[in-house]
């Protein structure tokens, strides 16, 4: 009896070791049928019932060719007439920055009266005693700009012992009080940084708001008192981020700003060590623009990874070539119809010059680094479509990102250079009513095509879509819907699905694993409440993601 009870335990204890093998579904095979797959293979657009062995796709087509290979111990998952595509790559957003609780309070984007905030603040302030900094999010830049008194004065009479340090809801500006000024270094002294802005009343003292890169200094200098700053941005990614991805059918993404020198790739690498990480995710390593070229060049190159059997790769940069329109920092080709800045010129700025670009490539491309450019104005889209064309070999994947505003002798550019161009239009201000509000900061024929997919795409341009979570909604089907719905400048739904599915797996340099549903590929595919080809393309966005699978491993059920 002791040697039949001592076979059992050595038997189990044989089993427990196989289970923890690393990757999931090992030795494991689910045959789904009834099914409607869209596969986004244009050789097969549409099966009915897909063979999964070990996360792979074994067989994929009609029942009757896929059913006879599977083995008797397949286990049968009926899919009941659901519609089943390949999972969304999301190849912009900020997961930590969304989900981090290094911001103690988040403002009312809506407000209109910035001194109404106090409340907020002061709240914050008295529940977060032993904290050196008050960091919050989400005001409106033109909240401030309307304001009947200095932005400094208001947080000054709120604390001007502590430091505040409130950040923009599109995170393109800062608001300040005195105290964080004097941390900071900041004077009636100070020149602008590369690639931002410190605003000073008549007087040339600084009036409390900091405009993009000047911004983001303040901002570093703040979460680097907060003791606990990474495992803040861990529990965040692990506990919300991470589910939340899941949840809208995500399986691939791009981190668009991944701060090394805040540890951000070393929170993504404890998720993947930790066995907690439930995407595939290329991580986008920030270009700071005050840095030592060669120096940072240095850095970089000793974070490189890209380990093919892993989820996590670090092997995309990313950079802003301008600002934003709202802020007129966006690099336009004209100049601003107003001036807020009273400076030399009134097109934009560029955090990093054409030549910087430029020299940036030629330095990390030949090391497997792709290029994940922010550029908005159409000056800052044809200068970096310039430093591409200048500097790359011709090996690099490289994509321009919100493409809001591109000179129409630059559409071809794209296709020729291989440049993808990756847009954002889910978020309220990319409808074409609402195009035009900008219209008295730019020329107004300038936003008659206003982030031109339609116009990209007809030009052969590999076209991307993406949320820049959490400025937008992270839903991947507000964007489809609104991509096939904002005429003018609207594509076919075949078109969105790529955009989220193949062509942002060429960028990730996965196309070859994941991006479609056929035979050889890794299981990636979610299932959906609805067929997105059955529908009216205003009810696109209610669509709910019910299950989403990564290599053939369910991580999330609704």
């Amino acid at each position: 009896m002791k040697l039949i009870l001592l076979s059992i335990l050595i038997s189990l204890s044989s089993c427990k070791k196989d289970d923890n093998r690393t990757g999931p579904n090992q030795n494991n095979e689910q045959l789904y049928t009834n099914g409607q797959i869209y596969t986004v293979n244009p050789n097969q657009e549409w099966a009915d019932t897909m063979l999964v062995r070990d996360g792979i796709i074994i067989a994929i087509g009609t029942n009757k060719e896929v059913e006879n290979q599977a083995s008797e111990n397949a286990e049968i998952i009926d899919l009941e007439g659901l519609m089943v595509m390949p999972g969304i790559h999301d190849v912009h957003l900020h997961p930590l920055e969304a989900a981090s609780d290094n911001f103690l309070f988040v403002l009312d984007a809506q407000e209109t009266a910035p001194e109404n905030y106090a409340t907020d603040i002061i709240q914050a302030i008295n529940q977060n005693p032993d904290s050196e900094w008050i960091l919050g999010w989400g005001f409106d830049i033109y909240t401030l700009f309307d304001a009947s008194r200095e932005p400094i004065k208001i947080l000054d009479d709120i604390s001007t012992t502590k430091p505040i340090a409130i950040m923009e809801q599109t995170s393109h500006s800062v608001w300040v009080n005195s105290k964080a000024l004097e941390l900071a270094g900041i004077n009636k002294n100070s020149a602008n940084p590369v690639g931002g802005i410190i605003m000073k009343d008549d007087n040339g003292v600084p009036n409390g708001l900091l405009i993009d890169n000047a911004g983001n200094l303040i901002i570093d200098l703040a979460i680097a008192s907060i003791p606990n700053n990474e495992q803040n941005d861990y529990a965040g990614l692990v506990n919300y981020a991470l589910p939340e991805l899941g949840k809208n059918g995500i399986t691939s993404v791009c981190d668009a700003r991944t701060y090394w020198k805040r540890n951000h790739h070393k929170t993504w690498q404890q998720a993947e060590s930790e066995g907690k990480l439930t995407v595939r995710a290329n991580l986008g390593l920030w270009l700071y623009p005050t840095e030592d070229d060669a120096a940072q060049i240095s850095r970089i190159r000793s974070l490189y990874s890209n380990d093919p059997n892993s989820f996590l790769k670090i092997n995309q940069i990313k950079l802003y070539s301008d600002g934003i329109v709202i802020n007129t920092t966006s690099a336009m080709e004209g100049d601003y119809l107003i001036d807020l800045f009273n400076l030399p010129t009134n097109n934009g700025l560029n955090y990093v010059s054409q030549n910087r670009i430029s020299k940036y490539i030629a330095a990390l491309e030949p090391i497997g680094f792709d290029f994940h450019i922010h550029a908005i104005g159409n000056r800052g889209v044809n200068e970096a479509l310039n430093a591409i064309e200048q500097s790359s070999n011709g090996n690099g994947r490289h994509r321009l990102t919100h493409v809001e505003y591109v000179l129409p002798s630059d559409y071809s550019r794209f296709s020729q250079l291989n440049v993808t161009a990756d847009a954002q239009v889910a978020g309220d201000f990319t409808h074409p009513e609402n195009w035009h509000e900008t219209d008295s900061l730019i020329n107004s024929s300038l936003n008659n095509a206003n982030i031109p997919i339609k116009s990209l795409v007809a030009a052969n341009a590999r076209l991307t879509l993406s949320s820049d979570w959490d400025v937008s909604k992270l839903n991947p089907f507000i964007g489809i819907q609104n991509a096939v719905t904002r005429a003018p400048q609207n594509i076919s739904l075949n078109e969105a699905i790529k955009a989220y599915t193949i062509n942002a797996a060429y960028i990730m340099r996965q196309e070859h694993k994941v991006g479609t549903l056929e035979v050889g590929k890794e299981a990636d595919f979610i299932v959906l409440s609805q067929n997105l080809f059955d529908i009216q393309p205003n009810q696109i966005k209610q669509t709910q993601v019910l299950k989403t699978y990564l290599k053939g491993e369910l991580v999330y059920k609704r």
